[in-house]
């Protein structure tokens, strides 16, 4: 979220906070287990949101439809909770950046373990 908008990331936060806790507490979906919101960026109208997230388990593409379709249930459950004239409507996206991050330290350590077999040679 760019710096001019600090509304904007303080309601995101907000968000993130609240759908983690009805995630955990009131979905009853067995998909969505183990869900975890590793962020949310509202518009600066705060007309939408995208809700990035990463799962444990599940397929990703599963758990983003799973969440699309309770995308109603979450905005009615933020509507309760927070104090917004208009909840922004809710985009699910799976964050690559964890999965990404854990390919790149895999190629790390295999880069060492290939140098460690090459000095050994030697």
């Amino acid at each position: 979220m760019p710096a001019d908008f600090p509304r904007a990331r303080r309601v995101g936060e907000q968000i993130r906070q609240e759908l983690a806790d009805i995630l955990w507490r009131e979905m009853k979906d067995p998909r969505v287990t183990g869900v975890t919101i590793t962020a949310v960026e509202v518009t600066p109208d705060l007309e939408h949101a995208k809700v990035y997230f990463s799962v444990l388990t599940g397929e990703p593409k599963q758990v983003t439809q799973a969440l699309q379709k309770a995308a109603g249930f979450l905005r009615s459950e933020l509507s309760h909770r927070m104090r917004l004239r208009i909840v922004p409507r809710l985009n699910f996206q799976f964050d690559e950046s964890l999965e990404r991050g854990n390919r790149i330290s895999h190629l790390i350590d295999e880069a060492i373990a290939e140098d460690e077999r090459h000095h050994q040679d030697d």
